[in-house]
């Protein structure tokens, strides 16, 4: 494989633009430029919580999704490719019906609390959410730009992906706050917190 990056610092963004992969450019504030930075840090906040020290399944599971995540941010980065397939949406939705079937039906809210590598589960949780949107509106700025090739739309399962993904965070953030010999670390919300007045 050859040198995909030759040079890190290119100085042709200092004006306030970015490339993309075909070649176009456009401002960093535009809406893709947006999701395509929340799939980049949705991956990072992977990668931290890999790095904490989880079951080897689990582990295994969030490698396969950062590649993923590459995919999808390669099909936001080049207008028209498509890199990501309905069976990496599958494999997701058997991760999730998987892990989910191992947990106790929920009977109250969860807070975004409990062990380190749970927290951080929820966190990744709260980043794919706020990517899922980011990509909602690229879809709508594509639309509504009007006289667009078919090409140009996202296709639906970026959005699917990252739908199920943020399911399945939540699934693996209770999964985690339940592994070991320890007791649950899950927070149940205390709606009778306050006193009443």
């Amino acid at each position: 494989m050859g040198h995909r990056l030759t040079a890190i610092s290119t100085r042709t963004g200092d004006a306030g633009t970015t490339g993309l992969g075909d070649g176009s450019r456009c401002l960093k504030s535009a809406a893709r430029i947006q999701a395509l930075g929340d799939v980049d840090e949705l991956n990072s906040h992977l990668g931290l919580l890999r790095s904490l020290g989880l079951p080897q399944a689990i582990d295994t599971l969030l490698s396969k999704v950062q590649h993923d995540l590459f995919d999808l941010g390669g099909e936001l980065s080049v207008p028209g490719m498509a890199l990501f397939k309905t069976e990496q949406v599958a494999a997701l939705d058997e991760a999730l019906k998987d892990y989910n079937a191992r947990l106790p039906p929920l009977a109250e809210f969860i807070l975004p609390a409990g062990s380190q590598t749970a927290s951080q589960a929820h966190v990744c949780r709260t980043v794919a959410r706020r990517a899922e949107r980011s990509v909602v509106a690229v879809s709508c700025e594509v639309a509504q730009a009007g006289g667009v090739e078919a090409a140009t739309l996202l296709r639906p399962e970026l959005l699917q992906y990252l739908n199920r993904l943020s399911d399945l965070l939540f699934v693996l953030a209770r999964t985690l706050n339940r592994a070991g010999d320890a007791a649950s670390t899950e927070v149940y919300w205390n709606h009778q917190r306050l006193p009443k007045g």
